[in-house]
């Protein structure tokens, strides 16, 4: 699905560039942390590093957001509105492979797993949005419980009227404004 061949030595320095501005312009999301830390665990976990790559080509604009476990940092994906080229999915396959008419493209589930990151829980939503106002026009698929996604449903989160809602749809529902908002773990 994604083409790691693009990801040259060249696109990766100019990627670590932004990222470095990124993390320089949002210093109150991780005030303790210092960017030569960060750039080497970057560079040293060739995966994660074009994972990270992916999160930002496709609209997520990550940036790290410091955390009180001191054994990892988290990228999470900072765009004001839910990533623009993770829209239009249902939740995952198996609510893809149920519907049978007007079915979308792929889902959230199958395309962070391609990306290589991972959906955002409930508690990480919240999390997010303490840092700003994130999904005040558009809606992100959130991680489900097993025991709402084996009856049907899946949960998605937004922010309205001043406050952040966790609502559900059915798994197979998709629409224009709902994507998915992802994070990415790097350990120490």
């Amino acid at each position: 699905m994604y083409d790691k061949s693009t990801f040259t030595k060249e696109v990766q320095i100019e990627f670590l560039d932004k990222l470095k501005k990124r993390f320089e312009g949002n210093m109150f999301r991780h005030q303790n942390l210092n960017w030569e830390d960060i750039e080497g665990k970057i560079v040293n976990s060739r995966t994660k590093f074009f994972s990270l790559y992916l999160m930002d080509i496709t609209g997520g604009e990550p940036d790290l957001i410091e955390h009180d476990d001191k054994s990892k940092f988290i990228y999470y994906d900072l765009a004001k509105e839910t990533p623009i080229d993770r829209r239009n999915l249902c939740y995952d396959n198996e609510a893809l492979e149920k519907r049978k008419k007007f079915k979308p493209e792929n889902s959230a589930v199958s395309v962070a797993n391609a990306m290589g990151v991972e959906l955002l829980t409930e508690d990480d939503y919240f999390f997010l949005q303490s840092y700003g106002e994130f999904d005040t026009k558009t809606s992100s698929w959130l991680l489900t419980p097993k025991d709402i996604r084996v009856n049907g449903g899946a949960i998605f989160g937004d922010r309205r009227f001043g406050r952040v809602f966790i609502y559900h749809n059915g798994a197979d529902s998709y629409y224009g404004v709902r994507g998915f908002r992802a994070k990415l773990q790097f350990y120490y």
